[in-house]
């Protein structure tokens, strides 16, 4: 079976009409969402999970991660539950992130050290392969097996190493200009760490991982 994650509206149901039709946002943020904990406990030894262990971590509801699932097979099996690393395989294989992928990070400060020491990446398939940064002090300096390059190595990078995600831990002022550039080196995906909000062509997927907004949210619900 062929899936795409698409910007659709997502249906009542699955989000899912037929196999080879794209998926809906919304499907496919919380598939992304089951992903992540089925990888966290499969880290832990965990052989088997239920859906309302998925609705606990998750919070989507149980019924709803069910009918997600059932959506791409039989995966569980009542009273049992599913198995983690058969779920966590079919999961890749619709999210299309099953095999190995290469990030360049960008910024080689105190994030973009934790970034490229953390497993926060290699536990879903993507590798950092490469750290740049524009601080002569920093360049040629290592972080873990990597060595630090500087920017205006970025092309030659991204073309060897054929790279398509970029991960930014710079200063705002500076996020956009490395956006302009990473577009032009193509590079198609681009995980942002500053708050910057960041203006690129519609090929290319812009996503902003911001603490602060994480923590409204969480705090709405929590007063609500």
């Amino acid at each position: 079976m062929s899936y795409t994650v698409g910007r659709g509206t997502e249906s009542a149901g699955t989000g899912l009409e037929k196999p080879g039709e794209k998926l809906s946002l919304g499907v496919a943020a919380r598939l992304s969402r089951y992903l992540q904990v089925l990888t966290q406990a499969r880290k832990i030894g965990k052989e088997t999970i239920s859906s309302q262990e998925l609705a606990d971590y998750t919070h989507v509801n149980s019924t709803q991660i069910r009918r997600d699932l059932s959506g791409f097979g039989k995966f569980g099996k009542r009273g049992v539950g599913y198995n983690v690393d058969s779920l966590v395989s079919q999961i890749r294989k619709i999210l299309r992130t099953a095999g190995q992928h290469n990030i360049a990070l960008f910024g080689a400060g105190h994030l973009g050290t934790a970034i490229a020491t953390s497993d926060i990446f290699a536990d879903h398939g993507f590798r950092v392969v490469a750290v740049f940064d524009v601080d002569r002090d920093r360049v040629g300096t290592r972080i873990g097996t990597l060595e630090v390059r500087h920017n205006s190595e970025l092309q030659i990078v991204v073309d060897e190493q054929e790279i398509v995600v970029a991960v930014l831990a710079v200063p705002s002022a500076a996020a956009q200009t490395l956006a302009d550039e990473l577009v032009t080196a193509g590079v198609k995906i681009i995980f942002n760490y500053s708050d910057a909000l960041l203006q690129v062509p519609p090929e290319v997927t812009v996503h902003t991982s911001s603490p602060a907004v994480d923590l409204l949210y969480a705090l709405y619900f929590y007063l609500t």
